[in-house]
């Protein structure tokens, strides 16, 4: 039994460290949708996407190593990549959750909208085309 090249190695530990930033980076996400900080959602936006190239370049450094294909029949490289499977998942699950978090904010945001044009008034309150609420706010005095 052979080891896996200290290349490969590497790569491999390089892309779990950014897996764990990015979960890391996920779960602070959450926080901040959950706070509703803007500023951080846009400071974590801009992080996650670098990051995220990060780890496709890590990937792509990974695919060029002529080791690769001798290395993927090892034990410790199955293992190293069943690792780093099981945190992408964790990533992807988080994800999920912060997709559904923005969702559940977006439609109570809505609603509200929605109550705040009706108490305006019934007789102002009209829909736009795609279905919107909306106040018509043009007065008596004009004719189309």
């Amino acid at each position: 039994m052979t080891l896996i090249p200290d290349s490969i190695a590497s790569l491999l530990q390089l892309q779990q460290q950014h897996l764990d930033v990015l979960l890391s980076l996920l779960r602070q996400e959450l926080a901040a949708l959950a706070n509703r900080d803007i500023d951080s959602l846009e400071q974590l936006t801009v992080e996650k996407v670098k990051l995220l190239e990060l780890i496709q370049q890590t990937d792509n450094q990974l695919a060029n190593t002529a080791e690769l294909a001798q290395s993927k029949e090892q034990d410790d490289f199955k293992q190293q990549v069943a690792v780093l499977d099981a945190l992408l998942a964790q990533c992807k699950q988080q994800n999920d959750v912060n997709q559904l978090t923005m969702e559940q904010s977006q439609l109570r945001l809505a609603q509200f909208k929605h109550e705040l044009l009706s108490s305006r008034g019934k007789s102002g309150l009209t829909y736009t085309s795609k279905g919107q609420p909306a106040v018509d706010s043009k007065g008596k005095g004009i004719k189309a």
